[in-house]
């Protein structure tokens, strides 16, 4: 058990019951009134966001966290398997886990899996990826006002929004967080 002082923004504690990661982490002092610890946690289960004062005294539980970066394999129904590049090692991470970054996944990539005694309980991929087009509408003649985008598919099977100039066959620059066309790549 440690202090709330010691809790600091990225941390993940077991707080009543179930493991949340903490988002923010404010000391307050209120005038004439005690000090507190102001948090904001995200479950990381389901998703939800909590806040919860902490006495400065108050005793919390730091859960004990492994992170690695992992190698994607491929994918098995509802399940991503990957490998520990050290040990050769496979798991089996929920798909869910990855949330919307998982329809970039392709396979070889690195991908950064949070383990708590064995459960895998955070992954991410990487915050942006280099995919081929595998198809895209043709340029329309004329239509070059700014900024102008047309539909292109990824080998993934993803259809993102690119600019005119890219074809088919050409290799993009994606962010996976906002599914958006960073740059080509030559």
């Amino acid at each position: 058990m440690a202090k709330a002082s010691d809790v600091k923004t990225g941390n993940v504690l077991r707080f009543n019951g179930e493991l949340v990661t903490v988002e923010e982490f404010i000391h307050r002092t209120p005038g004439n009134l005690r000090a507190f610890y102001q948090a904001r946690m995200r479950n990381v289960k389901t998703g939800k966001i909590a806040e919860y004062r902490f006495r400065t005294d108050e005793e919390v539980e730091i859960a004990r966290v492994e992170t690695n970066d992992y190698q994607y394999l491929y994918d098995e129904g509802d399940f991503f398997v990957v490998m520990d590049n050290s040990s050769y090692e496979q798991f089996n991470i929920p798909k869910h886990l990855f949330g919307d970054t998982a329809r970039f996944l392709k396979e070889g990539m690195d991908v950064i899996v949070a383990f708590e005694s064995d459960e895998p309980i955070i992954a991410s991929a990487p915050t942006s990826v280099e995919l081929e087009i595998t198809y895209s509408e043709p340029a329309v003649k004329g239509d070059t006002s700014t900024g102008a985008l047309k539909n292109a598919t990824v080998e993934t099977g993803v259809e993102i929004k690119v600019p005119l100039f890219i074809n088919q066959g050409d290799r993009v620059k994606i962010d996976t967080r906002t599914g958006n066309y960073i740059e080509r790549v030559k």
